[in-house]
């Protein structure tokens, strides 16, 4: 995709605006989402234990909170997931990424990793909240990606990420080639992980993603504002 054919308001459209650091402080959760507001992204992409006042920052605006569950390395129990998700809804959560379970997935206990994908995406849709399933595919054979992409293309969750940002590494072209292939529109993808350029951004986008999670937003918005004027 060219930049020429993006606006940035479009552009800000696809971006979950990411705070996720371990040592975030309120004034960083103020600074995320007095961005996310000014500029229309689409989410703010947090843990669960900020999502209460984030809802609170972001009142009166169109951004959504999103809570990250299982984070980041997804071996908690299906049980604790599931009460991670609904604690985190009753707080004001409007969307869910959570972790799947790598070691079962590795393990090809399938009937597993769907039991859990279908409890997780039940909780989001009994209270019409978006679910997004995180792969973390620097961990992932190929044959673990497409094994996945088949359970969510039953299951049915709103998207299927390629990373956390906290492993190996993150959303590379290829895996979301091969995703997009493996569940057509049955599902959205989100890639996440590692984009912080205009090129990057736009890639991705033109490969069919429906959301970027990135920690870089506000600088790729701002690089598609210089390149609009000449600059």
């Amino acid at each position: 995709m060219r930049y020429e054919d993006m606006t940035p308001e479009k552009l800000a459209s696809y971006f979950d605006h990411t705070q996720l650091k371990a040592y975030a402080v309120r004034r960083d959760f103020e600074k995320l989402c007095a961005e996310a507001g000014e500029y229309g992204f689409a989410m703010v992409a947090i843990n669960p234990g900020p999502v209460a006042l984030c809802r609170q920052l972001l009142a009166g605006t169109d951004v959504r909170v999103g809570a990250a569950v299982g984070f980041p390395l997804g071996q908690n129990t299906i049980e604790t997931k599931v009460f991670e998700t609904e604690d985190a809804i009753k707080k004001g959560a409007q969307e869910i990424d959570y972790v799947v379970n790598i070691t079962q997935l590795k393990e090809k206990n399938y009937d597993y990793v769907e039991k859990e994908m279908a409890a997780i995406v039940a909780a989001c849709r009994r209270e019409n909240v978006c679910s997004k399933v995180i792969f973390e595919n620097c961990y992932l054979e190929r044959e673990e990606k497409l094994a996945l992409c088949a359970i969510a293309r039953d299951v049915r969750p709103d998207f299927i990420k390629t990373s956390t940002g906290f492993g190996t590494g993150g959303a590379v072209l290829e895996d979301v080639e091969l995703m997009k292939n493996a569940v057509g529109e049955a599902v959205k993808i989100k890639a996440a992980g590692g984009i912080r350029t205009l090129e990057d951004a736009l890639q991705m986008i033109g490969l069919g993603v429906s959301r970027i999670g990135s920690t870089a937003s506000v600088d790729i918005v701002e690089e598609l504002k210089r390149k609009r004027k000449g600059i």
